[in-house]
C-alpha cells in the first residue's frame, strides 16, 4: 500500500494492518521528513490515546492528517507506533 499527499509518497508498505478501514503503516515505512509533531491527542475506547502528526509537503501543511498510538491498550498492541492517515491523504495499492 502507498500513502501519498500533494504529489509525494508519505508511506509505502506491503505489511499494513487494517483496522476500521484504516491502513496502519509500520513506522519504518513512513517518510518522517514529511511529518511534524502535533499537540493533538484523541482517545479511542479500545485502542487508547492517539497522537498526531501534521504532514508538510513543499510548504503545504495538512494539519493532524496522520495519527499513531505510542502506548496502545492491550487489544491494539499490534499497531504500536504504526501510522494511519486521513484528511485527503490517498491510500492505494502499490
Amino acid at each position: 500500500m502507498k500513502a501519498f499527499w500533494n504529489g509525494k509518497t508519505i508511506a509505502e508498505s506491503d505489511k499494513t494492518i487494517v483496522i476500521e478501514n484504516n491502513h496502519y503503516f509500520p513506522p519504518e515505512t513512513v517518510n518522517k521528513r514529511y511529518l511534524e509533531n502535533s499537540d493533538t491527542h484523541t482517545v479511542c475506547p479500545w485502542k487508547g490515546v492517539a497522537s498526531y502528526y501534521h504532514i508538510n509537503v513543499d510548504g503545504k501543511k495538512n494539519k493532524d492528517a496522520a495519527w499513531y498510538y505510542p502506548q496502545p491498550k492491550p487489544m491494539a498492541k499490534d499497531i504500536c507506533n504504526y501510522v494511519a492517515f486521513w484528511k485527503g491523504v490517498s491510500i492505494k495499492k502499490k
